[in-house]
């Protein structure tokens, strides 16, 4: 109880005060301690909570046009990365989130110069890519992530147009997963174990946010990927 409560808190601590991570946190931790067929509907669960109170504190900044792009090519994505999970073995898909992980991590470090992907097709290869990402690990954070960097999205306008994409791919990762009967008894334990996490988290993020350095906040964040990524590999 204490560990997942624990996990859910640090990952909407990140969550809520640099708009992302939540999945990337929550998910290699979980799937050691709980399976990957119980943390995953488990993290969406938690994730749509989460993302819409973080939505409601930055509304005002969204962009609906290029939200919908997105939301609309990941709804295609999200039922081939659940039905993935589904049906490939447990061991395999941890390897995979862990490179996933891993992979984020770094590319957030080295911060390289990208192109700007102008135009709306590159909108829908993100989103579509993000859908399956979600749908199979609840981490589809990481395309969005680097196409809002290459657009040069605002801050506030960045932690806005996340959330608002994830709520609405949220709604579609958990309608997938009750269709797919994989809310069990597991997980519905396991949430109410996680909900005292995910309000201190939700207060806390909230409040560092704006006493913080964001950059080095984010760094740590970040080695603390890399190993999470590695434990997954190795373990």
């Amino acid at each position: 109880m204490l560990a997942v409560a624990l996990v859910v808190f640090l990952a909407v601590l990140v969550q809520s005060s640099i708009g992302f991570g939540l999945g990337l946190i929550a998910m290699p931790v979980l799937v050691s301690l709980l399976g990957i067929r119980t943390a995953a509907p488990l993290v969406a669960l938690v994730a749509m909570f989460a993302e819409l109170v973080i939505l409601i504190r930055y509304r005002e900044a969204i962009n609906l046009d290029v939200v919908k792009q997105l939301t609309l090519a990941a709804i295609v994505g999200i039922p081939v990365g659940i039905f993935t999970v589904k049906y490939v073995d447990g061991e395999i898909v941890n390897k995979v989130l862990g490179i996933i992980v891993i992979g984020y991590a770094a590319y957030a470090l080295l911060s390289p110069k990208l192109p700007e992907f102008a135009g709306k097709a590159w909108s829908y290869f993100f989103g579509f890519l993000a859908g399956i990402l979600g749908g199979a690990y609840n981490t589809g954070g990481p395309p969005v992530i680097i196409y809002g960097n290459c657009r040069s999205w605002p801050p506030d306008e960045f932690k806005s147009n996340l959330q608002g994409f994830f709520l609405v791919t949220g709604l579609v990762v958990l309608a997938v997963h009750g269709l797919s009967g994989n809310f069990t008894g597991d997980v519905w334990r396991n949430l109410l174990y996680a909900l005292p996490g995910l309000v201190l988290g939700l207060a806390s993020g909230f409040t560092l946010s704006h006493r913080i350095n964001p950059i080095l906040f984010r760094k740590i964040i970040l080695v603390m990927l890399l190993f999470l990524g590695t434990s997954l590999l190795f373990l």
